[in-house]
């Protein structure tokens, strides 16, 4: 498996989840500290922590510590990623009901002739 196919896995399988969705949600609206994040859940601190390091481990989210803080915001370029591999799997299926839709057509000419 590529390195692309297991950062996509690692992507998709962060954004399976509720929890780390709201906290991409929440982080939208500028960068925050863990326990100000961890303020939203009603989940002990190292179960949310866990939630935290897979969306680092995943590329949607970077850390930084600054004394006793650590403050965690966006990474916009693991979405980009996710974003470019929908597109792409939008175009093929949109090419196919083309293809079909074109066959369909073509077929229904035939009868009405």
């Amino acid at each position: 498996m590529s390195n692309q196919q297991t950062q996509l896995d690692h992507l998709f399988s962060a954004l399976g989840d509720a929890t780390r969705r709201a906290v991409l949600a929440r982080l939208c609206q500028g960068p925050a500290a863990v326990s100000e994040l961890a303020l939203e859940f009603d989940m002990a601190l190292p179960s949310f922590t866990q939630h935290l390091r897979v969306l680092e481990h995943s590329g949607l989210v970077v850390s930084e510590k600054n004394g006793r803080v650590r403050t965690y915001r966006l990474a916009p370029v693991g979405l980009k990623e996710a974003e470019q591999w929908l597109a792409s799997q939008r175009s093929d299926w949109e090419k196919r009901f083309n293809q079909l839709d074109a066959y369909l057509n073509k077929i229904k000419e035939n009868r009405d002739v």
